[in-house]
């Protein structure tokens, strides 16, 4: 009876340490670990400094070392969810709303980040995995998944190789792909290298000679109603800036409001004789809906300058509205009016929302623009870092191209 005891107390113990010690426990441990990382990654990466965006080159190595589909769900949400931390905040700021709603948004934006780079993930390690990366990249790159194409490892090409252009996109998108083969160590030491050097010597892009970017504070009423004070002062404000030597001066998205013969009378008459070309965001109605467009009013007269290839999702670009036969919603022409011509220069415009993606700035950069043009109305960004995120991706674009930036945002 004695032994029969003892026996079964020995395989029980020994049953506990092999549970403890089990490669599951282990791979379990490993998985935490990986998505620990990949949060921290996410965060720091899409702080808002343009400086931290080469951290984003960590994630492939991340999402490859997952040893299973599972894990790199886990792996991708981890880092998609910490790098969007501020859309929760966002919605709450711009619906009214209580913080589940913006959860739910949040959740949903992640859906697709991360079904796409679960489907990818493959177990067999070498260069066959790296193209599944690159698939999953390419995916959430361009529409329709890019539409939520966020903090994409990519954009950190301007930080790493800036002036480079195209042959630096090449060489970031070659860092990524390396990362996730065993050959890994190599592109982190050269990454590591080019990182170091860059920030060494960075300089943030300036604004072309004769150009400025006004930003305004006005919070959430910019735009919303007809207000004439606050279009005399903004009137004001472009004056004082044409008497300090600009020649075209940007203002943010929403500015002018709606865009109607009345308020296009106004600005030019406010700006006749003054030779100040305006680069200002409006809403142009159509019957089945609205363009969130920038308008050029210059000596010549004022015209449709610009229509947002990509408005914000849900908030602005509502295409069910369409389905039940109702309209009201922004439109999205995708891949419109990529380069625009603006006081003799070709202007490579991004309204806002667009600032955050891959394809419309690079659809931009295809035809060879002098200057980019990045304006927002961010008063829903409050106690978050999504507009220094804008920037930030703004700037390693412009740097990547080795163009002049002008930034003109209302908070």
């Amino acid at each position: 009876m004695i032994p029969d005891t003892l026996d079964r107390s020995q395989h029980l113990a020994s049953s506990a340490s092999r549970g403890r010690f089990s490669p599951s426990a282990h791979s379990d441990w490993r998985t935490a670990a990986l998505v620990v990382a990949a949060a921290v990654v996410g965060a720091v990466a899409w702080s808002g400094q343009a400086l931290t965006l080469p951290l984003g080159c960590a994630f492939p190595r991340l999402w490859s070392s997952a040893r299973s589909r599972i894990a790199a769900a886990m792996v991708s949400a981890a880092y998609f969810l910490a790098a969007s931390r501020g859309l929760p905040q966002g919605a709450v700021n711009f619906y009214g709303t209580d913080v589940g709603f913006g959860i739910a948004l949040w959740l949903c934006a992640a859906a697709a980040f991360v079904l796409v780079h679960a489907v990818a993930w493959q177990g067999q390690p070498g260069w066959g995995r790296a193209l599944r990366f690159a698939l999953a990249a390419i995916l959430m790159s361009v529409p329709p998944f890019g539409i939520v194409g966020w903090a994409q490892p990519v954009t950190a090409a301007g930080v790493l190789f800036p002036g480079w252009g195209w042959w630096g996109l090449a060489a970031t998108a070659a860092i990524l792909l390396t990362m996730t083969t065993p050959k890994w160590p190599i592109a982190a030491l050269v990454a590591t290298g080019f990182w170091t050097w860059s920030a060494s010597h960075w300089v943030a892009p300036s604004e072309p000679d004769g150009w400025v970017g006004l930003d305004t504070k006005l919070g959430s009423a910019l735009g919303r109603a007809p207000d004439l004070d606050e279009s005399q002062a903004l009137l004001q404000r472009v004056r004082e800036a044409g008497a300090a030597g600009a020649r075209v001066v940007v203002l943010p998205e929403s500015a002018a409001g709606l865009w109607t013969p009345t308020t296009s009378s106004f600005w030019m008459d406010g700006l006749r004789g003054t030779g100040i070309t305006v680069i200002v965001g409006a809403a142009i109605v159509q019957r089945e809906g609205y363009d969130n467009a920038m308008i050029e009013i210059g000596p010549s007269g004022a015209h449709d300058l610009y229509g947002e290839r990509m408005p914000v999702p849900v908030s602005m670009w509502q295409p069910w509205l369409a389905w039940i036969g109702q309209g009201g919603g922004a439109r999205a022409t995708f891949f419109g009016n990529p380069v625009v011509e603006s006081a003799g220069r070709r202007v490579a415009p991004l309204i806002c929302y667009e600032q955050l993606l891959v394809w419309p700035v690079l659809q931009s950069m295809r035809h060879s623009p002098d200057v980019l043009v990045a304006i927002g109305n961010d008063w829903w960004t409050a106690e978050t870092r999504i507009l220094a995120i804008q920037k930030a991706s703004t700037q390693a674009w412009a740097r990547l191209f080795a163009l002049p930036l002008v930034l003109s945002f209302n908070t």
